[in-house]
């Protein structure tokens, strides 16, 4: 059975992104964003259980970071408003049957993403 998961890393402090919350959306074929989950990070920067299992579907997903707030708490030097607050991340699922991770490397003024294992 196919998976998604996902991990966040905070470049600039070298560690797990503790806190970080996110959306998981799915598009419609019209484009349409459905939301599926809401959720937040954990002290190792992953969520506590998958993001789908079950519901995994071919598709077009978006994993939506709000990177913003979590930096703001971590520093009164940022700039308001901050350069990054919400990461989007669309990408395609079209094995039912793998395991997805999508993880995020974030810096308050950059971040990369990847197809994780």
């Amino acid at each position: 059975m196919g998976k998604l998961t996902t991990h966040v890393l905070d470049t600039a402090r070298g560690c797990p992104a503790k806190g970080i919350s996110l959306e998981l959306w799915k598009l419609s074929e019209s484009e349409q964003k459905i939301l599926l989950k809401t959720t937040v990070t954990n002290s190792d920067g992953r969520t506590d259980s998958p993001l789908l299992t079950e519901n995994l579907a071919v598709g077009i997903y978006e994993l939506v970071f709000i990177v913003g707030d979590y930096f703001a708490s971590y520093s009164d030097e940022l700039p308001n408003p901050p350069f990054l607050h919400r990461v989007p991340i669309q990408f395609g699922i079209a094995d039912t049957t793998t395991h997805y991770h999508v993880p995020l490397l974030v810096s308050p003024w950059s971040y990369s993403t990847y197809r994780g294992s």
